[in-house]
């Protein structure tokens, strides 16, 4: 697979494992990453192994969340990063 530089900035993308580290690459990639990269996502893992993992992720802004939900038609109750949030909200947050 190849993505733009940007979207690995902290990691050395020649030691990350794509069976190992999946749900780190699929996180990474719906959070920072363009719909070429999204699509590049789902041709390699497959739809049902991007949707497992992306609702198993436990942190998403809200914006990836909703464009994750929107896309794969999946309740926001059904996402680990929602029910953690949720559980833990904070007095600022909205």
């Amino acid at each position: 697979m190849q993505f733009r530089k940007h979207l690995f900035w902290d990691t050395d993308i020649k030691n990350i494992d794509y069976k190992q580290h999946a749900r780190y690459i699929i996180e990474r990639v719906f959070m920072c990453g363009s719909i070429e990269d999204i699509n590049t996502i789902l041709n390699y893992y497959g739809e049902e192994k991007v949707k497992n993992e992306l609702k198993q992720c436990r942190e998403f802004d809200k914006k990836t969340l909703n464009f994750v939900s929107v896309l794969f038609n999946i309740p926001l109750k059904d996402f680990r990063c929602y029910t953690i949030h949720q559980s833990t909200s904070l007095p600022w947050n909205y």
